[in-house]
């Protein structure tokens, strides 16, 4: 069994600095570590999020496919100013998003909505309505 301390949650991308922005404004926090021009990583909590620019040799691996499987999931508190930041996110990038986000949806775990990133990485916004219980 594969056992570790550390583990981070990287995504690629050809615009590392439009990235990084993106999210240094979504979070609000400034990068936890940089090597410029390669890759930057967040600390969110325990949570450790990197984002990195892959080599041009290695570019075509590491090709983005729409509406890929994996959604980053952030716990919010409210799902209005949530979706807010977002767009404004995308306003300090002077980017449109790749799609609008979703409408807003309940469900037994509470309210979210996806919203998507400018490299078009889903971002699944969540208010449970409750305090965590992890």
């Amino acid at each position: 069994m594969l056992y570790t301390d550390y583990a981070t949650l990287t995504l690629s991308s050809p615009n590392l600095a439009r990235l990084r922005q993106f999210y240094r404004t979504l979070l609000d926090i400034a990068p936890s570590f940089e090597f410029p021009n390669t890759y930057v990583e967040f600390q969110i909590g325990l949570f450790r999020f990197g984002i990195f620019q892959p080599r041009q040799e290695n570019a075509g691996e590491f090709a983005a496919s729409p509406g890929g499987a994996m959604s980053l999931c952030l716990e919010v508190d409210n799902l209005e100013q949530a979706i807010a930041a977002v767009e404004a996110a995308h306003s300090a990038i002077a980017a449109a998003p790749p799609r609008p986000a979703s409408p807003i949806i309940t469900d037994f775990h509470g309210r979210e909505a996806y919203a998507y990133d400018p490299d078009g990485n889903r971002l699944i916004l969540h208010e449970s309505g409750h305090p965590a219980t992890f």
